[in-house]
């Protein structure tokens, strides 16, 4: 079984018995979590969907921007299910000088478009079904994305690594955050396609 760590948060049956009663966005109702992944400071609430989610992340502003110019929002927003693998601004920063400014101009957006939905897969997959699969495809599982890319998911210890058409590889770092229209994997790089 893989094991990934995620930083949480405990939501005690006190707290969010007051969160309700006063109202604030931390409500969380008892049945759905008592523990909330964080993801760049900020709880991940499994009843918001993925863009509600992401705005929050201090880590993924520029993957925000990104689906905004690509016109995503209402498609990620809608209700899926997704599985999203979730590049942070430092694997963003690891793009050649210049990149991410280039692919946010009007003009590149059917390329930004592709290069974000080659993050994208149309079903909800946690970890652990991912690793099942690579281990019955003998160590290399095929991910087919919504942009009709290709990703090779493998294992590297107890982590599940991502390599793309371009031959780049990036490690989930954040398993298994539950949406209330998919899931998200935190990754370290941009995956990109052919």
């Amino acid at each position: 079984m893989l094991k990934f760590q995620a930083t949480k948060i405990w939501m005690g049956p006190a707290l969010a018995i007051v969160s309700v009663l006063i109202g604030t966005a931390a409500a969380v109702p008892l049945a759905q979590a008592k523990e909330v992944p964080m993801v760049g400071g900020a709880p991940m609430y499994p009843t918001k969907n993925i863009i509600e989610n992401a705005v929050n992340s201090k880590d993924h502003t520029t993957l925000v921007a990104a689906v905004k110019a690509a016109g995503l929002v209402d498609t990620l927003s809608g209700p899926g299910p997704f599985t999203v693998f979730a590049p942070t601004n430092a694997a963003f920063n690891r793009l050649p000088k210049g990149t991410v400014a280039t692919l946010l101009k009007p003009e590149n957006k059917d390329k930004l478009v592709k290069i974000l939905t080659s993050h994208v897969v149309a079903k909800a997959v946690m970890a652990d079904a991912i690793g099942k699969m690579i281990a019955d495809d003998k160590g290399a599982h095929v991910v087919k994305t919504v942009s009709g890319a290709i990703l090779i998911a493998k294992r590297r210890g107890s982590k599940i690594t991502l390599t793309d058409e371009s031959g780049g590889t990036a490690t989930v770092t954040i398993a298994d955050v539950r949406q209330s229209n998919g899931v998200i994997h935190v990754v370290d790089r941009v995956l990109l396609p052919k």
